[in-house]
């Protein structure tokens, strides 16, 4: 059974936890994108996907995602670990020596649930399309779905893989834009301006579907069905999701200064009391 809304936003509020613990213990990481993507992950693996029990690389018979601007890894990392797919008391271990845990999601420790190493930005797409298809060449139904920020599209790679996708007919694929307008030098305007991705995503004929409410966990989980049910019929879907950078820290919201940055001992307790506990799930 799926879990209600309260189940999913008491999660949500576990995950942000995680990623400020996470961060602030090593000093380094990248919270703001993280927390901006919370809504949409925890959604994603708690009532979106079709995910088969235990956890193998081949991903037959079951949707699949691929991470593509994995310096967010600490709200990957938290959403897998509270999915099941490996303790939650290693989550302790981010970014130590190591660990399975890097900064960037890798996969030469067979992590579960990490399919692609993903430290160099605009690659994930590239290799969403290859298992979407591989998926077409095996009669698997099932969808692939992707992540990648704003800022990433500023990568070339990725305009190559959008034009493919649409020229090869990959209908069996959901690539999600973090779109919240910061990057880590600035806004995205100021640092390489896209002007309209809707308007871009659709020339290089793609379905668009836009999230406004992008950290709203049942705006997420309509939209995203919305945008499953854009499948099949000939072209791949684009989800923009509209979010905002350091949601659920009021001191790091409207800002691009928490991409890269990890909140000292007061600003952690801070923000953990902004996002304090409400049981059901526990801090490792």
């Amino acid at each position: 059974m799926k879990p209600n809304t309260q189940q999913l936003n008491d999660l949500i509020i576990q995950v942000r936890r995680d990623i400020l613990r996470m961060v602030h213990a090593v000093n380094s990481g990248h919270p703001g994108g993280s927390l901006g993507c919370t809504e949409f992950l925890v959604a994603l693996y708690q009532n979106i996907m079709d995910r088969k029990e235990g956890w193998d690389m081949d991903g037959i018979g079951e949707d699949l995602f691929f991470l593509s601007n994995g310096h967010i890894s600490p709200v990957f990392y938290s959403v897998l670990a509270r999915s099941g797919y490996f303790p939650v008391s290693e989550l302790a271990t981010f970014r130590l020596l190591n660990s399975r845990l890097q900064g960037h999601p890798t996969t030469h420790d067979n992590l579960p649930g990490v399919r692609i190493a993903s430290g160099s930005l605009g690659q994930g797409l590239s290799v969403a399309i290859g298992a979407a298809q591989a998926k077409k060449l095996n009669n698997d139904k099932h969808i692939v779905y992707t992540l990648h920020g704003d800022g990433e599209l500023q990568e070339g790679q990725n305009w190559e893989a959008i034009m493919y996708a649409s020229a090869k007919g990959v209908d069996n694929l959901i690539a999600t834009v973090d779109l919240n307008g910061k990057q880590i030098d600035g806004t995205t305007d100021e640092v390489l301006a896209m002007g309209s991705l809707r308007a871009k995503f659709e020339a290089f004929d793609w379905e668009v579907v836009e999230i406004t409410k992008g950290n709203d966990v049942e705006a997420i989980i309509g939209g995203m069905a919305e945008a499953k049910a854009r499948t099949g019929k000939g072209k791949p879907v684009c989800v923009l999701l509209h979010t905002e950078m350091g949601n659920g820290v009021d001191y790091m919201m409207y800002s691009h200064a928490w991409h890269g940055k990890a909140p000292n001992d007061a600003q952690l307790e801070n923000a953990l009391g902004q996002n304090y506990n409400t049981g059901g799930n526990s801090d490792y």
